[in-house]
């Protein structure tokens, strides 16, 4: 996510899609449309989502760059680049998540315990994560989460009428962090009417739209979404590793394994399998 800082995104609080960058997934080329790198046969060589990570060496533009404390340890410092910040940046950036208020989070993987994380440093009572695996729960504990509902126990009863009861009526604020339509709607319903507030993280895997009752909206409900949490990287990656120095945002509890760049399918084996949260990739070990 560029944040080139001339454009009237980079320039205002309501946005971090910064439109002198347009962001785009590929060819990610450098804003002049052209590349610095070539491959064996003199091909051209795209940026993937403007970056490229798991190459020895790439040319990116300055957009896309942010200097960070040297005090953070890459392995940490890596966890901010998504994942880890775009959670907790859609509590408090996009949610603006109260202290005291409700939560209620469809999905714990690292970017919904990362949202967990989020409402714990805004002060969230009552923070709910929603989710098939039972052991997310324990996980999740670390990152604030006070409460757990599995779809698969709610007997006849929808997980929405399940969050109303526990919350009193919704929660303030929902989180989808899966990408299934079905969930988006559930999430919906499953916040306050008058004010609840939910926040679509997940990128629905089919393409499908959503149906929302347009009576909700007009009763005062809300639903937004989010690239990346709302973070601008220049202003606001530094900012949480500040945070994390300080010891009041935890990342060391989000890295589940580490291996070596060789082992790289493995890790897309335990991501499958549900059981890491994010697997650190070492180049040289």
């Amino acid at each position: 996510m560029p944040e080139c800082g001339d454009c009237p995104d980079c320039n205002s609080l309501k946005s971090n899609v910064c439109s002198g960058f347009p962001f785009r997934v590929s060819p990610g080329m450098l804003r002049d449309e052209t590349s610095r790198m070539k491959d064996s046969k003199g091909e051209v060589i795209h940026n993937f989502l403007n970056v490229s990570s798991f190459i020895e060496y790439t040319v990116v533009d300055v957009a896309s760059i942010v200097k960070v404390d040297p005090a953070i340890a890459p392995e940490k410092a890596c966890l901010l680049s998504c994942g880890a910040s775009t959670g907790v940046g859609a509590a408090w950036k996009v949610a603006g998540v109260e202290l005291g208020s409700t939560v209620a989070i469809f999905g714990l993987g690292a970017v919904g315990l990362a949202v967990a994380e989020g409402a714990r440093l805004q002060g969230a009572s009552k923070i709910i994560g929603v989710d098939l695996n039972p052991n997310k729960f324990e996980m999740g504990k670390v990152f604030g989460l006070t409460d757990f509902v599995n779809p698969k126990e709610c007997g006849d009863k929808r997980v929405s009428e399940v969050i109303k009861e526990m919350t009193n009526g919704g929660a303030d604020y929902t989180f989808e962090c899966i990408g299934l339509a079905s969930l988006m709607n559930e999430a919906f319903e499953s916040s306050r009417p008058g004010w609840g507030k939910t926040i679509i993280l997940g990128v629905e895997m089919h393409g499908a739209p959503i149906s929302i009752s347009t009576l909700e909206i007009l009763k005062g409900r809300s639903i937004v979404g989010s690239l990346f949490g709302g973070i601008k990287t220049k202003s606001d990656i530094p900012i949480l590793v500040k945070r994390y120095l300080d010891k009041e945002l935890h990342l060391d509890p989000f890295i589940t394994h580490e291996i070596s760049f060789t082992d790289i399918n493995k890790a897309f084996d335990l991501l499958l399998q549900g059981k890491s949260l994010r697997c650190i990739i070492w180049m040289e070990k």
